[in-house]
């Protein structure tokens, strides 16, 4: 077998001018089909990657990425705080605790998650900080009875900073002759935080001495760890290092993180982004079966060829060789191009779609786009494996050629 040879052949039957002007069209639409596929997978799954980043961000920053409930107090919460940070995935720990509730102003009534926090513990590990005013994250103090409430949930209750809302909770229910009583107690509105997603709906924060108060439990217990991971998805994974270092720690403990309450939102986020990739796909598969046309018409007008090529000593392998290597050729450049005008068109979507007058979005915000490498290349080896795929019919047909036959009229 002689590789170099085959391929050399199959690079000057790529490069010679076709007999047969259909097939030329046919390889054009296949080279055409394969760069517009891969450019379009790019650029869809470069969205998606950026619109499941900003959510990643603006969801799970601002909620508990991985819990830790203790039945008992906790005494020394810095020390333990210290030791989970030397995780790795770990930035940090501080004491929160959650639980949910109703919230009610004079005009409207919603229902809200609320977490109690210590601000000077969260504030370099949680972004909520960085999404309101200074004044109003610190005015949560203990004993002040003041909620910072999401922008959605402030807007619906009609509230601002200073007006009073009342909180109750089921948590902190007693039981009179009248029936159960659930707990509550009147605060007043630090402020409001703008994430830019759902949880400035639903999300209201508050002193944890002051959470602790409102569902009747003592206030200077710390039972619940709230920690903050590099990647927020690495959740799973970490669960069990937390779990048995805790172990090790002689504390038993329940731990759970965001899948509870988020897990079913980018489940679906992350279908959606499989489907899309997987129908962007078929455009690839189906610029493979232009090749397997192609190639096909190529076979049958270089029968006479392949003839004279096996009567010089080529075996099956590489007359097989030969024409694989031309529709890998074509695969090759309509890949090269597909990745270069996908990376390109990513880069500058934004400008792109402003130029033209397209808001996608909304006037004002623009597309998020993260461009993974790992993902350009699943796409690159796919399509080559794809294409490889369908140029091994043809060179089959190419290498059962009988020369006898084929040249008995020459």
């Amino acid at each position: 077998m002689n590789p170099a040879l085959s391929c050399f052949i199959g690079y000057r039957y790529w490069r010679a001018r076709k007999s047969n002007a259909f097939a030329s069209f046919i390889t054009f639409f296949a080279v055409s089909g394969i760069f517009l596929g891969v450019a379009a997978l790019i650029i869809v799954s470069s969205v998606m990657n950026g619109l499941e980043g900003q959510l990643k961000q603006r969801i799970l920053g601002a909620v508990p990425q991985l819990t830790i409930h203790s039945e008992q107090a906790i005494v020394h919460w810095q020390q333990l705080a210290a030791t989970l940070k030397t995780l790795p995935g770990v930035r940090g720990a501080a004491p929160s605790i959650a639980t949910q509730a109703m919230v009610q102003s004079s005009d409207n009534i919603s229902a809200v998650q609320l977490y109690g926090i210590l601000p000077d513990a969260d504030r370099q590990l949680s972004p909520v900080a960085d999404h309101t005013f200074p004044e109003a994250y610190n005015a949560l103090q203990s004993g002040s009875y003041k909620v910072l409430l999401g922008g959605e949930l402030a807007r619906r209750l009609n509230v601002s900073s200073g007006d009073k809302v009342r909180l109750l909770s089921g948590d902190g229910v007693v039981y009179s002759p009248l029936g159960p009583v659930p707990s509550q107690r009147t605060f007043e509105v630090a402020g409001v935080f703008e994430m830019g997603s759902q949880v400035d709906a639903n999300v209201a924060y508050l002193y944890y001495a002051d959470a602790r108060r409102l569902i009747r439990k003592a206030p200077d217990a710390i039972q619940d760890l709230r920690l903050f991971l590099d990647d927020p998805f690495a959740a799973p994974q970490l669960t069990p290092k937390v779990a048995q270092l805790l172990a090790s720690e002689g504390l038993k403990v329940t731990v759970s993180d965001w899948r509870d309450n988020y897990g079913h939102l980018f489940a679906a986020v992350k279908m959606e982004k499989n489907m899309m990739s997987l129908m962007l796909s078929l455009i690839i598969a189906v610029a493979a079966f232009n090749i397997v046309s192609a190639l096909v018409m190529m076979v049958v007008d270089k029968t006479a060829d392949v003839a004279v090529l096996k009567t010089q000593g080529l075996g099956r392998a590489d007359i097989m060789l030969v024409f694989v290597s031309q529709g890998s050729l074509n695969a090759l450049l309509g890949l090269a191009l597909g990745l270069l005008m996908g990376i390109v068109a990513t880069e500058h979507i934004n400008p792109l779609l402003s130029g033209v007058g397209i808001n996608i979005l909304g006037a004002g915000q623009l597309l998020p786009v993260i461009i993974n490498p790992q993902q350009l290349l699943m796409i690159a080896i796919g399509t080559v494996i794809i294409t490889l795929l369908a140029t091994l019919y043809p060179a089959l047909r190419a290498a059962a050629v009988q020369p006898a036959n084929v040249l008995r009229y020459e």
